[in-house]
């Protein structure tokens, strides 16, 4: 396959497949001409990255978690731990998110949104945010 139909059938633009190979995650073999010829391997390596990624996982965490699918020996707590520490950022991510977003709707609550200059939302923007050192 050359980088257009892999990037079809992987759902990946070829930017970023060209990217991946700049950095190490697929190596696909070149033809004579100096093209790329990707395998069905290549494909199931970047589907996998893929699918990682739309987890979020980092690319670290990509690199790592190939390493570990291609190890037959490799124990199942490995790979549990790499997505158990990845869960826990997810869940403080949208902690902080829910955090911002009760205090924005608290703004928003506050403000009239009328033709008065008092504006609750320029205030409380311009206050610092608990727990910010003064």
């Amino acid at each position: 396959m050359n980088i257009a139909e892999v990037a079809k059938a992987a759902g990946l633009p070829a930017k970023t497949i060209r990217y991946y190979e700049d950095i190490g995650l697929i190596q696909p073999a070149r033809r004579d001409n100096g093209y790329r010829a990707f395998g069905q391997n290549d494909l199931h390596r970047l589907a996998f990255v893929a699918r990682a990624r739309s987890l979020g996982f980092s690319i670290q965490e990509c690199r790592a978690l190939l390493a570990l699918y291609q190890d037959r020996a490799r124990a199942s707590g490995d790979v549990k731990a790499l997505a158990v520490a990845h869960l826990a950022q997810i869940r403080a991510k949208i902690a902080a998110l829910r955090g911002m977003e009760a205090t924005l709707a608290d703004l928003v609550q506050a403000c009239h949104g009328d033709q008065r200059p008092d504006c609750p939302i320029l205030h409380g923007l311009s206050q610092p945010a608990s727990g910010d050192a003064q």
